[in-house]
This record gives structure tokens, sequence and C-alpha cells, in this order.
């Protein structure tokens, strides 16, 4: 029998969205009403001066034909143009920043770039899985930090061993944080970047929800000085601007990593679709349009209700400062996935176990909050008529 599965794949972890995904169609072929807590993938369209751009793009002669791998100059532009508004940092559209087919490819491409097999990756827990099998692709070995309530969902870098640092290349960091919503400040930045100076360790900064946000702006790493020097920095416009299917983003910093990440993907892929890359900019350049202030409004109600309808129950709830997710803690004497299970089988809710994300998340499941505000009502109601 013919076995062409590499070895790397049975390393990998089951990937939660898949399982949870299987349970909710199999509820919805029963004819069961759903309402998805799930996956974060806004629910409203692109803002039309988006799709505006991007018409007036497709109808001109030449945007069929390849781009570069690290984006148009153009777009680069505007990503150190939004880098310069938004945070006050400078950044050098040449060698500074590099167009990514959404943050997700970069995130997982950035360890062949820049690690060597069994050389040791930081990764927090609870966090995104693409940090996990972005190092096991590369031949890599994960060590874990593990992220937890008492120290407010930041990484306790002082417990990690000397000798794994000796050997770490690279740390990820994920703030306004996935799964928790956890923020960071401009301290704990700096904190990292020492660290990672002191170590010779690449620190990569996830900043996918940058821009999702219900108090104070989340600041970037790059505001630290010197952060260019061993830092780098994820942007996604996903979610700020409703486009996860559209697959744009960038990453800004380090210059000799971002060429490493550069010849992976030259590799790898084409470049990004050009009408794709003048959405892009007309997003950059709108970050702070009446529009996007408006879905953090319709985010931050939406979070007010579930939060009101969730402590009402007797769950122990803090709202959220960021993301659209919502980090609740299991109601006493129940694990993540019994939860989780509960509410798909019993109110047709569905939510992600805490534990699904690393077994630091155990005790917690994560809703997110990319469901109308009906939607969400109608879901207060049905969790109101569990008793736990």
């Amino acid at each position: 029998m013919l076995n062409i599965r590499a070895d790397r794949l049975s390393k990998l972890p089951p990937y939660l969205f898949v399982k949870i995904d299987q349970a909710k169609r199999a509820a919805m072929a029963q004819g069961r009403d759903v309402i998805d807590f799930g996956v974060g993938d806004p629910d409203l369209p692109t803002p039309a001066f988006i799709l505006d751009t991007t018409a007036s793009a497709l109808s001109t002669p030449g945007s069929y034909n390849y781009t570069p791998t690290i984006g148009l100059i153009e777009y680069r532009r505007a990503a150190a143009h939004y880098m310069k508004c938004r945070f006050g940092v400078t950044i050098n559209p040449e060698n500074e920043v590099i167009a990514l087919l959404g943050s997700k490819e970069g995130i997982g491409h950035l360890p062949l770039a820049v690690i060597n097999p069994a050389d040791i990756v930081l990764v927090p827990q609870p966090g995104y899985p693409v940090y996990e099998s972005g190092t096991i692709f590369a031949g890599g070995v994960t060590h874990t930090m593990p992220l937890t309530e008492s120290n407010n969902w930041l990484p306790d870098l002082t417990k990690i061993p000397a000798e794994v640092c000796r050997q770490a290349k690279l740390m990820w960091i994920n703030y306004p944080n996935n799964p928790t919503s956890a923020c960071a400040s401009l301290d704990f930045f700096e904190q990292a970047i020492a660290f990672a100076k002191a170590n010779d360790i690449l620190l990569a900064h996830d900043s996918a929800y940058g821009e999702v946000y219900f108090d104070e702006p989340p600041p970037s790493i790059l505001q630290v000085d010197g952060a260019k020097d061993v830092a780098i920095e994820f942007h996604s416009l996903s979610k700020t601007f409703n486009m996860t299917g559209w697959r744009t983003a960038f990453a800004v910093g380090h210059a000799d990593t971002l060429a490493a990440l550069a010849k992976i993907k030259s590799n790898l892929d084409s470049g990004m679709f050009e009408p794709i890359q003048r959405a892009g900019i007309a997003a950059m350049e709108g970050f702070d349009r009446p529009e996007i202030v408006e879905l953090r409004n319709m985010y931050r109600q939406r979070r007010d209700v579930i939060v009101s309808a969730l402590r009402e129950a007797g769950w122990d709830v803090t709202p959220p400062r960021a993301t659209f997710y919502l980090w609740a803690k299991c109601p006493p004497g129940h694990d993540s996935w019994s939860v989780a299970t509960r509410l798909l089988d019993e109110a047709d809710i569905v939510v992600i176990p805490g534990a699904g994300f690393g077994e630091t998340g155990e005790g917690f499941v994560r809703f997110s909050l990319t469901v109308n505000e009906d939607r969400v009502r109608e879901a207060a109601a049905r969790i109101a008529k569990l008793s736990w």
C-alpha cells in the first residue's frame, strides 16, 4: 500500500477548529438552530470604501500580472505610513516591511526562514496553534511559555530555564491575545525586548487584533527603543476590516529577518493579487475612519450582552478590553470540553474549549463575538435556561 504521509504530520496536534466544525455540522445536519461562537470570522461585509477601491483596481490594465513577493512599494509605503500614524514608529518601506498572504501564512513560514532543525522556539500556551505547527514543519522544538490568569495571561520570562534560553532562536508573543483577549503594556514589551537581546533571540509579535479594542489603543512592540534590532511584528487586515478571506497582511521590523522570510516566500508564492493590495492600501489609509470605529462599538455591544448573560447565569467573566473574543471561566466542577459539549448538546451553541489551545487553557471556553446582536441575545436566553 502506498504511504505518502510525511512523518512530520504525525507530530502535529489535531487542529482544534476541524474537530469543532465537524461537531457543528453534525448538529446542523439534524436541523438544529446552531449559534456559532467558534471560529473568529467577522460576520459583516468588508466596508464599502475598500470594495470601491477594489472594483477600480480590477478594471485597471495590467493589474492581473504577478506582483513582487514582498509587495508593491505602494502597499509597503501604506504599511509604513500606518505604523507612523498609529504608533509613531518609523519604518523604511524598502526593507522593513513585507506583504503577506494573511498573517497566518507569514507566521507559518517564519520558522523555515530563521531556525534550524532541533532549535528551540518559545511558544505561548494557550495560543494560536500555528506557532507550534510552523515550528514542527521547520524541524524545531517548542518550549511552552504558560500563560496564566494569575500573571494576567503574560509569560513569566524569569521562569524560562537558562539552558532553554541558550538554545532558543525564536520567541512568539501575541497581544491583544487570542484566545485570552489579554492586553500587554509597553512595560511588558520593554521586558520582552530586553530578554530577547540578552539571549540573542528573535522576538515575533503577532498583533492581528491590534485595532479591535474597547479602551486604550494597544501599543506596538516596535515602540520600544531598539526593538527593530531583535523583533518583527505581524499585522493583519482580516479582523479590523472584515477581510478574512482576502488574505492580506504585513510584517514589519528587523530587516534581515524580513529578507529571510522573503526568500522563503519567493520560492513558495508569487505575490499578492494587485487589486487586493490596492484594497489593503485603502484599508490601512482608513484605519481611523468612522466605519472602523463603529465596528469596535458593535463588538463592544455584543460583548456587554453576552457578559451580562453569563454573569446572570453564575459564570465568572471578565469583560475583554480588546479582540472580539470572550475568554470565559468554566462553571465550577466543569472542564472546558464538557462545557463546550453541553452548550452544543443542550443549547445548540458552539464555543471553543480552552484546552484545545493547550493544557494551560483548561478551565476556560472562548466565545467569538462574530454573531449579530439578535443571535447573541438568543444565545443569552438559551444559556440562562441551563443550570450549572
